[in-house]
């Protein structure tokens, strides 16, 4: 199957900034979108920010002109750049990929474990 492994989370103060990685191994055919999803807790699972096969890009408003989405589609992976970071930014941060398994040959949904971001002084 398709794993999805997150890396580049940690403490930061406020005004800080930090860089998210997500790489995609395994059986992999294709990989299609890929984002980041944040869930703070006792929240809901909300976007962050997505980007498409072709590099097309979306995001939350609370994203927009602090967070910059990109990937890297020969190695499989996407990252987050996040600047000027707020308390309000703090929570687990999620890797999604709309993929294609090699194995099944069949479109999937995958998450990575998640990433934990703290913004505080």
């Amino acid at each position: 199957q398709v794993q999805l492994v997150e890396s580049g989370g940690g403490l930061v103060q406020p005004g800080g900034s930090l860089r998210l990685s997500c790489a995609a191994s395994g059986s992999i055919f294709n990989i299609y979108a890929m984002g980041w999803y944040r869930q703070a807790p006792g929240k809901q699972r909300e976007l962050v920010a997505t980007i498409s096969s072709g590099g097309s890009t979306n995001y939350a408003d609370s994203a927009k002109g602090r967070f910059t989405i990109s990937r890297d589609s020969a190695k499989n992976t996407v990252y987050l750049q996040m600047d000027s970071l707020k308390p309000e930014d703090t929570a687990v941060y999620y890797c999604n990929a709309d993929g294609v398994s090699a194995l099944t040959m069949i479109p999937g949904d995958y998450w990575g474990q998640g990433t934990q971001v703290t913004v505080s002084s």
